[in-house]
């Protein structure tokens, strides 16, 4: 488990921003890392205004990735980041070492809305293992030493099951984790 590491960058969008442009965007072009070497996955999440209480529009993809280096190369060196930049500018990406991940009992089936909390890190604290339950597709618990931080994030193979919903899921290194 250790030596990987989850990242997410959101790109809040206008209320009135129609959806089906990032849901095509992501029809089009989200097969591009689904053999992409060191990473464990991608979650392609959006919320929409209006849908599960969201009161916001956002795209805000979810990695976990088995390699620094290939992080490094798709944020920096050309490897799928600068597509972002390109459209929408550079966003903060939030990082965190990941502790924990499993596969739950519904990896089998895609997933299709994701939860993520993240709350303070209380010095000593145990960390928590990950949730599992029936609809559980994959959970992973990271921390942000910067600022010592806890991060539960769940993809579940139910629908509303969760605040985001999932559009694609890239997992080149499903048995990575």
């Amino acid at each position: 488990m250790y030596g990987m590491d989850a990242m997410q960058y959101s790109l809040p969008l206008p209320t009135d921003y129609d959806m089906g442009t990032i849901r095509e965007r992501v029809r089009r072009n989200g097969h591009a890392l689904d053999d992409r070497e060191g990473l464990g996955f991608k979650a392609y999440l959006i919320r929409t205004a209006g849908v599960d209480g969201s009161p916001v529009n956002e795209y805000a993809p979810f990695y976990v990735w088995n390699s620094a280096p290939a992080m490094t190369q798709f944020l920096l060196g050309g490897g799928g980041f600068q597509h972002i930049v390109r459209d929408f500018g550079r966003p903060a990406v939030q990082h965190w070492t990941v502790v924990s991940a499993v596969q739950g009992p519904a990896r089998d089936q895609p997933p299709l809305s994701a939860t993520r909390t993240v709350t303070p890190l209380e010095w000593g604290a145990e960390l928590p293992a990950p949730t599992v339950g029936a609809d559980l597709h994959t959970a992973v618990v990271a921390y942000d030493p910067s600022r010592w931080e806890l991060l539960r994030f769940e993809l579940w193979s139910a629908a509303h099951r969760g605040p985001y919903e999932v559009l694609h899921l890239s997992a080149p290194s499903s048995e990575g984790f």
